[in-house]
């Protein structure tokens, strides 16, 4: 099979023919559809993020189509349409897992990251943490849903019921936010890069209420902050922007550090936590959920021997919405 391959982290990805893998006991073997790129595999390819398998197989929001089940299979059949998020495995036994949190298993294996993902024709996945997806998404457009989608509902819930609710860094994630906020009543308040009006206007298109500059301050206080952009600063400017007992979730696997901060912004029950992967019940509410909405997604595709190109593009803000690479 063809696949985009990481050797070594800060290295680009190369083009590979390798062994299509097999379906081992509780596996199922999928031809993969599309795959979205997703700035943690940025953090992965850029060597952020610790202890990558390597030769690596990149992407952990995969929609395939199964072709092959291993023993003890019965969830899924041939030719049936199924994703692939980011959590791949967990041991089922620690005490996170067996209290339902077991997107903090220490245990836990990563698509992507410790296992082959979707920068390829196949893949092989756990059936356990596979996703039957919702009708009315084309491949692409399913593709965001996978992580972007599901990591941002987490955040969102992390979020409370905060009614005015900003989002620092337009991309995937944030462009799906917006709309479940919006669907829930929420009023949205959106942060970009400085000087790019092309996000601030994507995200006013999308019902957000005002849309400017990172660092600058929002028209009104907000009750809670997403920061989906992996940047330490960001953490002290949202603080000064929400009210006494406002939230901000760190929503990013990796940031950068966060600068020392005056006491009295986080004073008044202000709460700083951060949001780590997500549990299978995050991808039943939400795919279930984002049908009704209806989430849209908001794709710009890529051949699979394009990965480099897109993983550029995502670095340097040029995605509206999302990546995704189409095999």
């Amino acid at each position: 099979m063809r696949a985009m391959l990481v050797d070594a982290p800060r290295h680009p990805l190369r083009t590979a023919h390798l062994p299509r893998p097999e379906p081992g006991p509780g596996q199922v073997l999928l031809a993969v559809q599309a795959c979205g790129v997703c700035r943690t595999d940025l953090h992965v390819a850029d060597g952020e993020l610790p202890n990558p398998k390597l030769p690596l197989v990149l992407g952990h929001e995969i929609v395939g189509t199964v072709v092959a089940t291993g023993a003890g299979v019965q969830r899924f059949t041939a030719d049936q349409r199924v994703g692939v998020p980011w959590l791949g495995w967990s041991c089922g036994v620690c005490g996170f897992c067996r209290a339902g949190r077991e997107n903090l298993c220490d245990r836990a294996r990563f698509t992507g990251y410790q296992l082959d993902g979707g920068y390829a024709e196949y893949t092989v996945a756990d059936a356990r943490f596979c996703f039957p997806l919702p009708h009315g998404y084309g491949d692409l457009e399913a593709a965001p849903l996978l992580c972007a989608g599901l990591i941002g509902y987490r955040s969102l819930v992390a979020a409370g019921d905060a009614e005015r609710l900003g989002l620092y860094g337009f991309g995937a994630a944030a462009h799906i936010v917006a709309q479940l906020a919006r669907h829930q009543g929420r009023r949205v308040f959106a942060f970009t890069r400085a000087g790019d009006t092309t996000a601030q206007q994507f995200a006013l298109e999308l019902g957000a209420r005002w849309a400017g500059a990172s660092d600058a301050s929002p028209p009104e206080p907000l009750d809670a902050a997403i920061i989906f952009a992996p940047v330490g600063a960001l953490v002290p400017a949202a603080l000064r922007a929400v009210v006494k007992g406002g939230t901000v979730v760190c929503a990013g696997i990796h940031m950068s550090d966060i600068p020392s901060f005056a006491y009295d912004i986080l004073w008044g029950e202000r709460v700083v936590r951060s949001v780590a992967n997500l549990t299978r019940k995050d991808g039943e509410e939400f795919l279930a959920l984002a049908p009704h909405i209806p989430v849209r997604t908001t794709v710009e595709p890529y051949p699979l021997e394009r990965a480099n190109e897109a993983l550029e593009n995502l670095r340097a803000g040029r995605v509206r919405g999302a990546a995704v690479l189409q095999l």
